[in-house]
């Protein structure tokens, strides 16, 4: 057997040594420099104290946040009367907090008027239900209750503002609106003179039938074809009534309903006699 020369085996070992080691001292470098780049890249132990922002308007506290490389977004809007419009009412992170300089503070504003929702179509449903409805989207519902005459009681019969204009379905309104229901008490014992609704779109006539403390009964809208290429898109023509019954002058008992036929035709209404009988009309 050959014996082993150790002097060549302790070189061969130096030299791997040497190499390992040196590998080691560059790794560990590369690694110090990432580490340094990162720490300066996220501003690493670098803090800064969040200002209070509340009461500011957007760009005025933008401005203040900008001095400490703070960011600010604004995420929702609310309403109160209590503060101007336009300015901060909520942050987060709260006031004081210490974040890293490039956070972005989160802001709620004060909208410059009330949030405005769609008058839902509440009409001949219990007034019970209606005042739920009504005061969950945001408005406030009268304790007291205008009466009419009407087919059926405990109905609502339509929905007035504080002004005492009746507000339509669809119709846009503030939240926060005081209104009030004017409820159906069942038929009256008063005679009234039936007037004319002819021409009239549907919410024209049935505000003019309550004003003569009488309801809508059915309602038949006439089917017309209309070439697409005369609407534009979501759009619907008017309908306008232009027959009812009982006539114009008939006398009839308050609350009595009248029965109404409507066509996106206006002409109708200057040219339909009203000489089919009414049971022929559905």
């Amino acid at each position: 057997m050959k014996p082993i020369d150790w002097k060549k085996v302790g070189k061969g070992t130096l030299f791997v040594a040497g190499n390992f080691a040196a590998a080691a001292l560059v790794i560990g470098l590369l690694l110090w420099g990432l580490t340094s780049y990162l720490r300066s890249y996220t501003h690493h132990g670098v803090e800064e104290s969040v200002p209070d922002i509340h009461g500011m308007v957007v760009g005025e506290a933008e401005h203040i946040l900008a001095l400490q490389e703070l960011k600010i977004e604004v995420i929702d809007s609310t309403y109160s009367d209590k503060v101007p419009f336009g300015t901060i009412v909520e942050q987060d992170p709260t006031p004081e907090s210490h974040v890293k300089q490039g956070r972005t503070i989160y802001v709620t504003v004060n909208a410059s008027g009330k949030r405005q929702i769609i008058m839902p179509d509440l009409h001949d449903i219990s007034y019970r239900q209606a005042e739920t409805t009504l005061g969950g989207i945001g408005l406030v519902v009268d304790e007291e209750y205008d009466y009419e005459p009407s087919e059926y009681r405990d109905l609502v019969l339509d929905i007035k503002d504080e002004e005492g204009l009746s507000i339509e379905p669809g119709e846009k309104i503030a939240v926060g609106t005081k209104v009030r229901l004017v409820v159906g008490f069942g038929r009256g014992t008063e005679e009234v003179e039936v007037p004319s609704v002819i021409g009239m779109t549907y919410q024209e006539a049935r505000s003019t039938l309550l004003n003569y403390r009488l309801t809508v009964g059915a309602v038949n809208y006439d089917e017309e074809e209309i070439p697409e290429d005369e609407l534009l898109e979501g759009e619907e023509l008017p309908k306008y009534v232009y027959r009812q019954i009982p006539q114009e002058g008939t006398i009839v008992i308050e609350g009595e309903p009248v029965t109404l036929r409507l066509s996106s035709d206006i002409e109708k209404a200057a040219t339909d006699k009203g000489d089919e009988d009414e049971e022929n009309w559905f």
